[in-house]
């Protein structure tokens, strides 16, 4: 398979836009990692045109030349806009955030305001590889607290893992993915609540990454962390960059709640360093004006968890995939088909596409692989195709 069809029929959908040619000229991560006769399903990057309302923006700065430095509260005003009209959030005060360079190194700026070395970071896994790499980079510990069933925050593993990691009066924290990659999960209010609950009862602090917020199912509802009774304490990362493509214009927002003001006030000002002026332009400008485009992404997101459902049961009925109503990714579990522990490794050398693999994500992980459903139609049944090869 060397193209795909660029025409767009119908209501326009921004994963039916780009053939495969015009995609491997792309020369990020995702097109550069692998040969060309591999297809990449792996990273968080989505095979789509920009909306135009960013596109519009930047290029109007460079023609501007405004390439300085990042500042000002525009992209955090436009994040508390956006809240409010998406989520029914009006909680998001401009004055309880602050600009870091994007949503993982934000979470280690929060970390190191509310732990301290060799304290504990609970993680609730399968989950994000970064979770684990940058926690123990920075001199923490990671406490796992697996999801249980469903796949759902297990409560009682959830408090043991908080009375172990804030024995003594340690100081700990627990490192919240929401909605939950790679499985999808979005966590209810309920959830949330009992989250927070859990947390102020053991002195744990909660660090919510909500990279992938705006992209929840219709008939799903995205509740924010900091919304919920009893996360006064807590503090969330924030970003337009899962949602439109724009991982590579680097900005985020973290944002405290009300009685997490005083940590929040305690960022080191370089840490918004690394913070792109471009980016802070173009992920104001898709929140402001760029949920026309977010919510045809979202319908062909759909379209393509109900199409890759369809292509398993007929080719791969063996594989387990319980479609989630946030994120574009897909958490398969491969153990049936007896590729062992990393399947991943043998759809890359005998089926030629990339996955991630699910041994990075801990406990839970192996035999699994996660997919990026964030591309055309086409490539996906190509892909199934590739990885029922694989497994015959």
């Amino acid at each position: 398979m060397t193209s795909i069809p660029q025409e767009t029929t119908g209501a326009f959908n921004p994963l039916r836009v780009l053939g495969l040619d015009r995609l491997r000229r792309r020369t990020s991560v995702k097109w550069r990692a692998y040969p060309q006769d591999v297809l990449p399903l792996w990273v968080a990057e989505m095979d789509v045109p920009l909306a135009e309302p960013v596109v519009r923006a930047v290029t109007e700065a460079l023609a501007l030349g405004d390439t300085g430095y990042p500042g000002g509260t525009e992209y955090a005003e436009a994040l508390a806009a956006f809240a409010a009209r998406r989520w029914g959030w009006d909680g998001l005060a401009v004055e309880r955030t602050a600009l870091v360079p994007d949503v993982m190194l934000g979470v280690v700026e929060m970390l190191k305001l509310v732990t301290g070395p060799g304290d504990a970071v609970v993680v609730s896994p399968p989950v994000y590889p970064p979770f684990y790499d940058f926690v123990t980079h920075m001199d923490r510990r990671v406490a796992e607290a697996p999801l249980g069933s469903g796949p759902r925050l297990d409560f009682d593993v959830l408090e043991a893992a908080f009375r172990e990691a804030a024995g003594g009066g340690r100081r700990a924290a627990y490192l919240l993915c929401s909605p939950h990659n790679p499985t999808g999960t979005v966590h209810t209010a309920e959830e949330l609540s009992a989250v927070a609950d859990l947390a102020e009862r053991y002195g744990v602090r909660v660090v919510a990454d909500e990279a992938h917020a705006p992209l929840v199912l219709r008939g799903a509802r995205f509740v924010p962390y900091l919304s919920v009774p009893g996360a006064e304490r807590g503090l969330s990362l924030m970003s337009a960059s899962k949602a439109w493509h724009l991982a590579g214009l680097k900005a985020a927002v973290a944002v405290a709640g009300p009685e997490a003001a005083a940590d929040l006030a305690r960022l080191p000002e370089e840490a918004g360093d690394g913070c792109s002026h471009l980016g802070v332009i173009a992920h104001t400008a898709a929140l402001r004006d760029g949920t026309a485009w977010l919510d045809a992404l979202l319908a062909g997101l759909d379209e393509n968890r109900r199409l890759f459902a369809d292509l398993l049961a007929e080719h791969l009925p063996e594989v387990v995939y319980r479609p989630g109503d946030g994120t574009y990714l897909a958490w398969l579990d491969c153990r049936a088909l007896g590729l062992g522990d990393d399947p991943a490794q043998a759809f890359l050398e005998r089926g030629r596409v990339a996955l991630s693999s699910g041994l990075a994500y801990g406990t839970g992980g192996a035999g699994h692989v996660r997919l990026n459903l964030a591309t055309s139609p086409e490539v996906l049944t190509e892909a199934v195709r590739r990885m029922t090869r694989t497994a015959r």
